[in-house]
């Protein structure tokens, strides 16, 4: 009895990790904290408990699009990454390490190989997304209904919207401030405590609710904010002084908590890009801390594997004969079509500047057509999106030789109708990649009865012209409020990515298509 109870102590412990609020360049954050417990993941071994851990800083610091690249940004500067701007004209160098944002949502970074020659190198590219399926805030969001203030909100992507209901949720998301000087700024906010709640109906008064929870998408998922009486007696005075007045639009109780986050004025506050998230951090799980439980995992588990598998492998390219390159997209949830998704001009346009660039030794290229041709089809493309891990209460639902299992490697997926763009040549390039290294690999196929998902694979695939594969970590409950992957898996991808951005030029010499 004493071994069982210092063990249920053990695992009754909660876990606490605050990545600190850092700015980078003129984005400003602010967030605002409730107390969190610790755990201890003493079972964890070592060789995967640094990452697993990392993984999950990452994910708590990243409750939308907008804080998903802060989080990467100031990863990047740490590991020695310059900053660079669309706006500007770019001076790049052999060893150069970049990075940029678009829209604050999506972002790109590179490094320029030192043996890279224009016409004779290509681009190892990894691309992945930031955004996740979730409840955004109404344009007009003021609601009052039998004694309850609510948020008007928007259903974003394709979420299990039944998974939100009875979940303890904060905001975050991008906010433009005025200054007092008339400029504007994109600052990030991030409400942890629980302020909002999209409350179910009781069994008593819905008696089918065990059979089938059906419920209006408008109607039923408001979140609930306050009770009236006590908005009431918490007023705030309307201060008018300077600025735009958003209550008109917005409750006042909301602006205000806004602005006391950000510590600004309400009447700063001129809009806003706000989501709704589960305030549960995200953790690990399992008898023997195998698995991670959290929102967001598709794709911010992608975009962790891509951006640290570019960041370990950054000051390693003395004989890099290639641009080692990610792109991580917005809006890939809602079909891309965005000026910061995928199906937007981002990605070709950043591989001709960085062709058009001297690179601090000789002229650019005369012809920026044919030198922008040659380096397509001597580049790769590594479409990263989570994948389905199969769920042990519904086995039947997935084809009996493409079972994807946690802890096994990342998944090659296929599809012969296109919905994935991996084909012979780019699965067989990957596979010797992953070979070479002893790194694991499964493969998926969804049934012939069942429908597929789609990546920004074939996408980008067709777009560019470029040779395509599409991976990801296996993971169950797709598009819920809260997702499982696999512990191991985080090492695993990374390792993949990191092993690509080493051995692509080397193992694609060697595979020959017209």
């Amino acid at each position: 009895m004493v071994g069982c109870a210092h063990l249920f102590k053990q695992f009754s412990q909660s876990f606490k990790r605050r990545t600190p609020s850092i700015s980078t360049s003129n984005t400003l954050i602010a967030s605002s904290f409730i107390s969190e417990q610790k755990m201890d993941y003493s079972t964890l071994k070592k060789h995967t408990k640094s990452e697993a851990l990392d993984f999950i800083d990452f994910l708590n610091a990243s409750p939308s699009p907008f804080h998903a690249v802060h989080e990467s940004s100031r990863r990047l500067e740490k590991a020695g990454f310059q900053k660079i701007s669309e706006r500007d004209e770019w001076q790049l160098k052999k060893k150069g390490k970049y990075y940029f944002t678009r829209n604050g949502s999506s972002l790109v970074a590179f490094v320029i190989g030192d043996n890279y020659h224009p016409g004779q190198g290509g681009f190892s590219i990894v691309g992945a997304h930031t955004d996740s399926p979730c409840l955004k805030v109404k344009p007009i969001s003021k609601k009052e209904n039998v004694g309850y203030i609510e948020v008007g909100v928007q259903l974003y992507g394709g979420g299990i919207w039944h998974t939100w209901f009875d979940r303890d949720l904060g905001i975050a998301g991008r906010v433009m401030v005025e200054q007092k000087d008339g400029t504007y700024k994109h600052t990030l906010v991030h409400i942890k405590k629980p302020i909002l709640r999209v409350p179910t109906l009781a069994i008593h008064l819905d008696g089918s609710a065990n059979e089938a929870f059906k419920f209006n998408k408008e109607t039923h998922m408001l979140p609930v904010l306050a009770t009236s009486a006590k908005t009431a007696l918490n007023a705030k005075k309307d201060d008018k002084s300077w600025g735009p007045n958003q209550t008109k639009n917005h409750h006042p109780a909301l602006i205000n908590v806004l602005a006391e986050t950000m510590k600004v004025e309400a009447r700063q506050i001129c809009d806003f890009e706000l989501c709704l998230f589960d305030t549960q951090p995200a953790t690990l799980g399992g008898l023997y801390d195998e698995f991670i439980f959290s929102a967001r995992l598709d794709n911010l588990g992608m975009t962790y594997c891509s951006l640290m598998a570019l960041i370990q492998s950054c000051d390693n390219v003395s004989d890099e004969k290639n641009i080692r390159l990610i792109s991580l997209f917005d809006n890939e949830e809602i079909g891309s079509t965005s000026a910061h998704g995928a199906n937007s001009n981002l990605l070709p346009t950043t591989m001709e500047r960085i062709l058009s660039s001297d690179m601090g030794s000789k002229s650019a290229p005369k012809n920026m057509k044919v030198a922008f041709e040659q380096a397509v089809h001597k580049s790769f493309l590594i479409s990263a999106d989570m994948a389905h891990a199969v769920n042990p209460n519904y086995a039947e639902k997935y084809e009996e030789n493409h079972r994807p299992q946690m802890h096994q490697g990342t998944v090659i997926k296929i599809n012969a109708n296109q919905r994935y763009a991996t084909t012979a040549p780019t699965s067989l390039i990957l596979r010797e990649i992953a070979r070479q290294k002893e790194i694991p690999i499964q493969e998926f196929v969804v049934r012939n009865d069942s429908s597929c998902g789609s990546t920004i694979g074939p996408m980008l695939s067709a777009k560019l012209g470029i040779r395509t594969v599409d991976v990801g970590n296996p993971q169950l409950s797709m598009h819920s409020i809260r997702e499982t992957s696999g512990v191991d898996d985080v090492k695993n991808g990374t390792d993949l990515l990191k092993a690509f951005f080493e051995l692509f030029p080397s193992v694609d010499a060697k595979v020959f298509v017209d």
